[in-house]
């Protein structure tokens, strides 16, 4: 049964942000199933568009062009705009199924009030406000209220792993409305290179570099690393503009980019502590073959020792040793990254996932249509 959706996301598009990159893969999913994608976004985004479906755009908002996450003073009307685009977008295409990725495109979803509403949760408010906004009990009490009182309200919720789901389970939502589905990721565009044992290898890291990433853990474990490889590098690949000291910054705009970013023998970081989103620069990590270190609350793809080493929270002393371990073990770093790409390939793949999500997605339509002509 082909069915005519609209995925939503409250962002611009595309732009290097797990959240796109997320939603993206998703709208590829459907795609590749023969589903009438239409993916409804704000007015503007930080690339050309290269899609194979359709993409309707809010109404651009003057003076709104913040690509990165978190609030803005423009963020209200731009929501707005991206509801009155998505109105405008089931009417004019008929959609039958509105896929919501994350909070905003969910609010916009239930003021359009079409049914049925699949849900993709990539965080859990109560646990990132406080990033963005500070003030730690007052902005995690509202996190958790929008938590407690909007999921719930979805026909169906996607989400990418087991504690975001019991979160949200605990704040009110129905165990049997919450799905466990894994990120999809198609691994083709990366590739492996040769581990060199014969010199140092960097270590590297790759995505934005707001709070949220934890940066100065990494930075402060690579300063203990130095002690004992002085010719480690760190770099660090961004399309944001900045300047961090012990570290040299690698333009990377896209995915092309960041392919051509991990295809050098090095040591992938990941020293995020937070844990109810899922990044999406792990599973890049593992596709490329590179050996990961992460913090265990950040480090759902990896099994530790097998596809990677996860350390505990914030304990800069077992980061370093963990990238000393693998700087100074190319035979690791050639096993890790060679079981992680195995992985990602086998349990992320977009053909596996897509059948997952294409159950769930008719399943609720079924469901809404059933109850439709029953009333």
């Amino acid at each position: 049964m082909k069915l005519r959706i609209a995925m939503v996301g409250a962002c611009p598009y595309p732009a290097p942000q797990g959240s796109q990159v997320l939603m993206r893969n998703t709208a590829d999913c459907f795609h590749r199933l023969g589903h009438d994608v239409h993916l409804v976004v704000y007015g503007y985004g930080a690339a050309p568009e290269r899609d194979p479906w359709a993409v309707h755009r809010a109404a651009r908002i003057p003076f709104a062009s913040k690509t990165a996450p978190g609030p803005s003073l423009m963020k209200p009307l731009q929501d707005v705009t991206l509801a009155m685009a998505l109105r405008r977008t089931v009417r004019r295409q008929h959609i039958d199924v509105v896929c919501a990725h994350n909070y905003e495109a969910l609010l916009a979803a239930l003021l359009v009030g079409k049914r049925p509403i699949l849900y993709f949760a990539h965080n859990s408010m109560a646990e990132e406000l406080p990033y963005f906004l500070g003030g730690e009990w007052a902005t995690g009490r509202v996190g958790c209220l929008l938590d407690k009182y909007f999921p719930c309200r979805a026909d169906k919720i996607i989400v990418p792993h087991h504690r975001l789901a019991g979160h949200l389970v605990v704040r009110g939502c129905r165990q049997e409305q919450v799905v466990i589905v894994p990120p999809p990721l198609d691994g083709t565009p990366f590739r492996t290179v040769p581990v060199d044992s014969a010199s140092v290898p960097a270590v590297i890291y790759a995505g934005n570099v707001d709070a949220y990433q934890n940066l100065p853990l990494l930075l402060a474990a690579v300063e203990i690393l130095k002690r004992k490889k002085p010719d480690v590098k760190l770099l660090i690949g961004t399309a944001a503009r900045a300047c961090i000291h012990g570290a040299e910054i690698v333009p990377v705009h896209d995915l092309e980019g960041l392919s051509r970013f991990l295809a050098r023998d090095a040591v992938f970081a990941v020293p995020r502590v937070s844990w109810s989103g899922y990044p999406m620069k792990i599973l890049n990590a593992m596709a490329a073959g590179k050996a990961v270190v992460a913090c265990e609350s950040a480090a759902y793809p990896l099994a530790h020792e097998e596809t990677g080493l996860v350390v505990p929270d914030d304990n800069v002393d077992a980061y370093a040793a963990a990238l000393l371990r693998l700087v100074e073990d190319p035979h690791l770093r050639e096993k890790l990254g060679a079981q992680a790409r195995h992985v990602v390939l086998e349990r992320h793949q977009p053909d596996v996932v897509a059948r997952q999500l294409e159950t769930l997605m008719l399943e609720a339509h079924d469901r809404y249509t059933t109850r439709i002509h029953k009333a």
